[in-house]
């Protein structure tokens, strides 16, 4: 009785791990590049959007792209007081004295002690916020949050949802970018909130009289202000009382102190790195409450003495230094922020796809043919494609070219040699015309196929005469036969059937 037989369990198939990293790479590359290309997107915008904690963001007497000196100049000839104030607690002393709009171009600056000072402006002073954030909405406290923050600022009409705009100075206006972070009422708050611009811009009726919010920047740079209807919007929101407090903070506020009027109402004394902003009104350079001379205010000296003097020449001088704007790079201003990204992006996905495809470093390794193909099969399929493409110019030079590296070496020519030189020779071996063999070694293209026939006819009796074959060769190499059986034939060859155009 025989053993019953075992079959062997198939061998592991050595291919598959190399496959599927490949199928791997196939995939991560593609979700690498689209990630990077993101991130970079992404990054990019960052940098080109405005900072408020910039030095000279929306400050009145700066004149780069994100100061706001033509705002100012604007409402100046308007006949809007503009009042500069560096120091918080001395804009809010400057707000209180008199009617008119504190406006905050930075409200992430302030100082958290400082924030909820704003809720004690009198009712005939409106305050108006740019972009502010949520801890400053929730200090004052302010019955809106922000919702639906835009990629970048769009332009919108006053009643973007259907509704009037319940500001009359601004009803009549046409689109502005003001469509950057939107607005809306905060849950279990009963205040009156009205909305204009999509939600754009905000207004809360309490004490102070109003709080305006506006969700965008644009409006009021240097850079977008005359867009659309910007400028008309700025001034109209900011002018509208005839003077405004512009707070003008290089960086975030330090802390405030506190302290009590002659009057017994709560006071406030400016900090050592703030500026009451002393000047004459309306000049840009600030009019605080001590006076034109820059002495008489509350912290300041009456008498004049020597301090009271240094500190009045060193705010000269930083507003001087203010004044005076940073030299413009022709090279950065010639084109915009966009087109620097996008050359920056391209860059790179170049700079990838060419890691990418990179071939390794090295000599060439050898590597084995996948198939082993007979040259008569190469001929046939060379000359099948020209064929097809009626390319007789390329077939001729590739006969004749052949040619000539049969004959001038058995001629003892040179490869430059000049064509009559050649010809001469052949004739001389041959026996035939020189000007016919110049014409079949160097002559034109065929017109037809009959010609390109008589041309291979030609060349191949000129070869055979100066440079014939040898009659004996090396014996074919024998083709490996099988163990119990005769040797394979060659596999058949299609042949061009009777009748079928060339």
């Amino acid at each position: 009785m025989s053993a019953p037989a075992t079959t062997a369990p198939p061998a592991p198939r050595t291919g598959d791990t190399p496959r599927r990293r490949r199928r791997r790479h196939r995939l991560l590359i593609p979700l690498g590049l689209a990630a990077l290309l993101l991130t970079t997107t992404l990054v990019t915008h960052a940098v080109d959007q405005p900072d408020p904690g910039d030095r000279g963001f929306l400050s009145p007497v700066a004149t780069g792209d994100d100061g706001g000196s033509r705002l100012a100049d604007a409402l100046r000839e308007r006949g809007v007081t503009v009042q500069r104030e560096t120091d918080t607690l001395a804009a809010l002393r400057a707000a209180r004295d008199e009617p008119g709009t504190l406006f905050v171009p930075a409200p992430a600056l302030l100082h958290p002690d400082t924030v909820g000072a704003l809720a004690l402006l009198p009712s005939a002073t409106r305050l108006v916020l740019v972009d502010p954030p949520r801890r400053v909405l929730e200090a004052i406290p302010l019955s809106v949050k922000p919702t639906g923050r835009r990629w970048a600022a769009q332009a919108v009409e006053p009643d973007a949802r259907g509704l009037p705009c319940p500001l009359p100075e601004l009803a009549q206006l046409g689109r502005a970018a003001v469509g950057l972070q939107r607005y809306a009422v905060t849950s279990g708050r009963a205040t009156h909130v009205q909305f204009c611009f999509d939600g754009g811009l905000a207004r809360l009726l309490r004490v102070p009289e109003s709080v305006v919010v506006v969700g965008a920047s644009d409006p009021f740079r240097n850079d977008r202000i005359d867009e659309w209807d910007n400028r008309a919007f700025a001034t109209a929101l900011l002018g509208t009382p005839g003077r405004v407090v512009w707070l003008d903070l290089d960086g975030p506020a330090p802390p405030p102190t506190f302290g009590t009027g002659d009057d017994g109402s709560p006071g406030w004394s400016p900090t050592p790195g703030g500026s009451t902003g002393h000047g004459r009104p309306g000049d840009g350079s600030g009019d605080g409450p001590g006076g034109a001379d820059g002495r008489g205010g509350p912290g300041g000296n009456s008498d004049g003495d020597g301090e009271s003097q240094d500190e009045g020449d060193a705010e000269d001088a930083d507003d001087q230094a203010a004044d005076r704007p940073d030299p413009p790079n022709p090279l950065w201003s010639a084109f915009p922020g966009w087109l620097w990204a996008l050359l920056a992006q391209l860059a790179l996905a170049a700079l990838v796809a060419a890691l990418w495809r990179a071939r390794r470093l090295g000599p060439p390794a050898p590597e084995p043919l996948p198939v082993t193909v007979r040259s008569t099969e190469t001929v046939l399929g060379r000359a099948r494609l020209y064929e097809k493409a009626g390319a007789r110019d390329a077939t001729a030079r590739t006969l004749r070219a052949a040619a000539l590296d049969r004959l001038l070496p058995r001629l003892h020519l040179p490869p430059t040699a000049p064509p009559a030189e050649v010809a001469a020779a052949v004739a001389a071996r041959t026996g035939d015309d020189p000007r016919w063999a110049d014409e079949t070694l160097h002559g034109g293209a065929p017109a037809t196929d009959e010609e390109l026939l008589d041309l291979a006819r030609a060349l191949d009796r000129l070869t055979n005469a100066v440079a014939p074959q040898p009659a004996d060769g090396p014996p074919p190499a024998a083709a490996p036969q099988a163990a119990d059986g005769p040797p394979p034939a060659d596999p058949p060859y299609p042949h061009r059937p009777e009748g079928e155009p060339r």
